[in-house]
């Protein structure tokens, strides 16, 4: 992709386009895209074996289906968004989704956010006025009153 925007076409209006021209069928011109680039993996049939097809000149090529879908470009912007400090309304407002609902199906919360909270909690309880108390099984810990009640 990084050389494609090298050689992209100044002026030009169109993201995928062949000589200025847009592309008509874009599911093939992004499958071909994603093949260049070795964003792909073999079609198998039911045994597991790579299918195998004669190529126009008679040679012998592996079917390759893409292994990414345009629309995880999506997935990811919003991710990237969210993750650098932008508000979620602003990405919201960027992707065009007009509810709430649908961005959260976009804006996917993975294993490691999941760490990177618990950390930060963690370092929030560490900052605090507090001692940490593991109670033994069956001890009684009295909690004291929290500061600002």
């Amino acid at each position: 992709m990084k050389a494609l925007h090298g050689k992209r076409r100044l002026g030009c209006l169109y993201v995928f386009h062949r000589d200025g021209k847009p592309i008509k069928g874009f599911r093939k011109a992004w499958i071909n895209a994603c093949i260049k680039v070795g964003l792909c993996e073999p079609v198998r049939d039911e045994h597991g074996t790579p299918v195998v097809i004669k190529g126009k000149k008679g040679e012998e090529k592996v079917v390759r289906k893409p292994t990414r879908i345009f629309h995880d470009l999506r997935r990811t912007a919003i991710r990237d968004m969210v993750r650098s400090g932008v508000s979620e309304r602003v990405a919201m407002k960027i992707a065009g989704h007009k509810t709430r609902n649908v961005f959260d199906r976009y804006n996917i919360v993975s294993d490691q956010d999941l760490r990177d909270a618990a950390q930060k909690k963690q370092a929030n309880f560490e900052s605090q006025d507090g001692v940490l108390v593991t109670p033994r099984q069956g001890e009684v810990v009295e909690f004291r009153q929290a500061q600002n009640e």
